[in-house]
């Protein structure tokens, strides 16, 4: 019987993950080199969706310095990025990292796992990283998970409780691993007078996204990338809305709203 390769991702999802990486790796604070590796490893702990970078403990510059055990296991169903990284779902010692007298507290740890000893991983946020020669954003890249960008004459229409957002019949359609097919569209192709709204986030793949509410209707229900990362490039400037809060038409059909963790 043929097992869907999705399935066996997610089937997995439980479980503390790893798999070695070929980069080089090297992390920052203020310029100042904390660690180098050609030997590191992408680690997933139970529960968590995204990566996060494991380096040998003898290739740090920096100082470690135990900070105690973790005891408390986070019980959130998944952990997304914007979760703690000391939102920890195995068991295992944190760690304090310090370079050059600068101190980021609780920022390393050292799962029980003896495929990962003498490896600690790193809070991704408190540090500036590259891979290669290259700085990346957000966290680390998955090596199981790319998008694609395809145009489209798919006819897309968007509404929000019957009121009509935008239409299109020339989309840019993303394919992201894991997560449902975004339809960015031109924002001539947008019928209503979006307000920006001040937030924003980060992904590893596409670059900083900034969002928009709709008039009198809700906030933050649609976003561009104005400076995308190479891989997002085509989507610059345009517009995408989340499938999870308004209702999609693609050539006549509704699509179902998806549930993710972004619903």
């Amino acid at each position: 019987m043929g097992i869907r390769m999705r399935d066996l991702l997610d089937d997995a999802v439980s479980s503390l993950r790893y798999e070695p990486t070929a980069k080089r790796l090297r992390l920052y604070v203020d310029g100042e080199l904390v660690g180098d590796t050609v030997d590191g490893l992408l680690v997933w702990e139970p529960r968590r969706l995204v990566p996060t970078y494991a380096i040998p403990v003898a290739d740090f510059v920096a100082t470690l310095t135990s900070a105690g055990r973790v005891r408390e296991i986070a019980d959130l169903p998944v952990l997304v990025p914007t979760n703690p990284f000391a939102a920890h779902s195995t068991t295992g010692e944190m760690f304090d990292v310090t370079v050059g007298g600068r101190r980021r507290e609780l920022a390393a740890f050292k799962p029980d796992d003896p495929d990962l000893t003498g490896y600690v991983t790193v809070d991704f946020s408190a540090f500036e990283w590259r891979e290669e020669d290259e700085p990346i954003v957000s966290h680390p890249h998955d090596p199981f998970k790319r998008i694609d960008i395809l145009a489209s004459k798919r006819h897309v229409r968007i509404e929000s409780d019957g009121r009509l957002l935008a239409e299109s019949s020339r989309p840019l359609l993303l394919f992201e691993t894991g997560l449902p097919t975004r339809f960015y569209l031109r924002p001539t192709d947008v019928v209503v007078d979006l307000e920006r709204t001040d937030t924003v986030s980060d992904c590893a793949y596409k670059g900083r996204a900034s969002y928009f509410a709709v008039p009198d209707g809700p906030s933050d229900i649609a976003w561009t990338y104005r400076h995308p990362l190479r891989e997002a490039e085509p989507v610059r400037d345009h517009i995408a809305f989340f499938n999870e809060r308004v209702d999609i038409t693609v050539d006549g059909q509704r699509l179902e709203r998806p549930i993710t963790p972004f619903s």
